[in-house]
């Protein structure tokens, strides 16, 4: 049944984007690892919140020198290598995680994992680009990437059952791993590059990803940094990246801050994530993808082109910005009831979640047709480097301030999609 699946092209694509979905969860429940066993984590290593924020920085340094590294070697080397070597190797680290005897061989492997994690995103973009037309691409896409936002779903669900069941931490960052050693053992068999006749179909018959009769078949990675594009998107990646950072690696810590200051135990505070952390990503995942089938039913109806559909798109989602502004206030009202706080905290950051998720899934479909196919995963590897480096800067501004002092750290995330937005209407065009 299997095989009778994978040899028809037009089934085989679904699966492997079933394939990448599943994966992407895992690359996200890793990462979520880290932020959601926070407080059991720093106990052991008997560190703070500033040494935390630094092994946070450690995983985004790696990943920001990485993403345009994998970008350059799924370019060279093809998404089918590239992605299974990452994923095995972040796996590997998972299981590094869980074994180290100190924390610095344990930041050692959130150093690996952010190395490796990196190369499915520019693999998987170029994987859909090559085996979907372009009005499935922006949906195909984001049923790929809605992975990590599942991810972070089911995270706090699954790592406090895990907990509960397992008792040990290190045990939960073991386990996450071999399943994604799995996961690599599968994609050996379910990828294979896309043949010519399918080719012709995703690239020539919709003229996407086709240079002029003016232009090079591919730029060099020297004239890429002479687009217009490359620097928009850059700094798209640089401004609006650390908002989803946030969400990933500081909102589950500071719901359980909010539970915490309100008497709740360690234990209450954790099944507080358990039960309501995921919303947001949940609701950003939908969200998420609702948009980026929105912007291919405009392409679809041909009364825009591709990427005025889809600038329309991500620009019309950043009136939802300013919404983070009000989230400190609430957090620290005396009036308000601790349940309609949170409630209204998990509110304002499911909305902030479909941007976000809008901006991650449709701007990487933009980038892949305002450049030619070879030169795809190398864009998407050095805007998105440019994503983890911003969000390294903001992280670190993060830890070194105390909650109390948050109220104008919501206000700059309450601006930054605002500033991309500009930047994408002033710098992104078609390359070729």
């Amino acid at each position: 049944m299997t095989f009778n699946i994978l040899s028809n092209p037009d089934k085989r694509k679904w699966v492997i984007v079933a394939t990448i979905f599943v994966a992407i969860i895992c690359n996200y429940l890793d990462r979520q690892l880290l932020s959601i066993l926070k407080p059991e984590i720093l106990e052991h290593y008997n560190i703070t919140n500033l040494e935390y924020a630094w092994i946070v920085n450690i995983f985004l340094i790696c990943y920001a020198i990485m993403y345009p590294l994998s970008g350059i070697l799924v370019d060279r080397f093809g998404p089918k290598n590239v992605m299974l070597g990452g994923i095995a190797i972040w796996s590997l680290a998972c299981i590094g995680g869980g074994l180290a005897p100190n924390v610095w061989i344990f930041s050692a492997c959130r150093g690996i994992l952010g190395l490796a994690e990196p190369t499915i995103f520019a693999g998987q973009l170029v994987a859909v680009t090559l085996w979907f037309e372009k009005r499935q691409r922006a949906t195909a896409n984001s049923l790929c990437t809605i992975g990590g936002s599942l991810g972070a779903v089911i995270a706090p669900i699954v790592i406090a059952w895990l907990m509960h069941l397992l008792s040990y931490w290190q045990y939960v960052f073991i386990l996450s791993g071999v399943i994604g050693l799995v996961i690599a053992f599968l994609w050996v068999f379910i990828y294979k590059t896309p043949s010519d006749d399918i080719l012709q179909k995703t690239l020539n018959a919709d003229d996407s990803n086709q240079p002029s009769a003016n232009s090079p078949r591919a730029f060099t990675f020297g004239q890429l940094f002479k687009t217009k594009t490359l620097w928009g998107g850059l700094l798209i990646r640089l401004v609006s990246d650390p908002v989803w950072y946030f969400c990933c690696f500081w909102l589950p810590g500071f719901l359980r801050s909010m539970g915490a200051k309100e008497n709740l135990s360690t234990q209450q505070t954790l099944d507080l994530i358990q039960w309501i952390g995921g919303i947001p990503f949940f609701i950003g995942a939908i969200g998420g993808v609702l948009t980026s089938m929105w912007s291919d039913k405009m392409v679809k109806r041909g009364k825009l082109t591709s990427l005025s559909a889809r600038k329309l798109t991500l620009i019309s989602t950043v009136v939802i910005a300013p919404l983070c502004i009000f989230v400190p206030f609430i957090a620290i009202s005396e009036t308000l009831a601790f349940n309609t706080k949170i409630g209204l905290v998990i509110a304002i950051f499911s909305l902030i979640a479909v941007m976000c998720l809008s901006w991650l899934y449709t701007l990487p479909v933009i980038l892949a047709e305002t450049f030619p196919i070879k030169n795809v995963a190398t864009v998407m590897g050095t805007c998105c480097g440019a994503g983890a480096l911003g969000s390294t800067v903001f992280n670190q501004f993060v830890g070194s301030i105390p909650e109390q002092g948050w109220t104008i750290l919501f206000i700059v995330m309450g601006t930054l999609h605002i500033i991309a937005a500009v930047i994408l209407s002033k710098m992104v065009h078609k390359e070729y």
